[in-house]
């Protein structure tokens, strides 16, 4: 049973998806932001060609655990994506994900210290939805 995770930006929608048993996450795809009715309908059509059985979507709460304007901006994403799915969607805390897809990439080669491309910024945001899925789901096995 597969679970996407997303992280929702301003510009794009970094999105994971889990193995068949719910214990891994991967980079699957990143979704350039367009009218919230078109990026509900890409996720839906994700949800269904993957046969996902839920949606973990970042909630980028502030450092003190405060819901901030765009942690609000990701709630009422969260509402109308609800009205477009037929699976559960759920919110997961996403402090430091980016930085942690950052630390990634430069532990990988593919950031470095030099100033990051567009090509390579773009995967940070599928990467940072990895790392929400995969915090989601050890919290949910109970290993975080």
């Amino acid at each position: 049973m597969r679970l996407l995770g997303l992280d929702v930006g301003e510009r794009r929608i970094g999105v994971a998806i889990s193995d068949l048993n719910g214990l891994l996450a991967f980079p699957l795809c990143i979704l350039q932001c367009q009218e919230k009715g078109k990026d509900m309908d890409e996720v839906a059509r994700l949800v269904a060609e993957n046969s996902a059985y839920g949606v973990v979507v970042g909630l980028p709460r502030s450092l003190s655990g405060e819901t901030g304007p765009q942690a609000e901006k990701v709630l009422a994403f969260v509402v109308n994506l609800k009205g477009r799915v037929t699976v559960p969607v759920y919110t997961y805390d996403e402090r430091l994900s980016t930085v942690a897809a950052h630390r990634h990439s430069q532990n990988t080669g593919s950031g470095g210290r030099r100033k990051v491309k567009r090509p390579v910024r773009k995967h940070l945001d599928a990467d940072a939805a990895a790392i929400i899925l995969q915090g989601y789901l050890d919290w949910q096995r109970g290993t975080s």
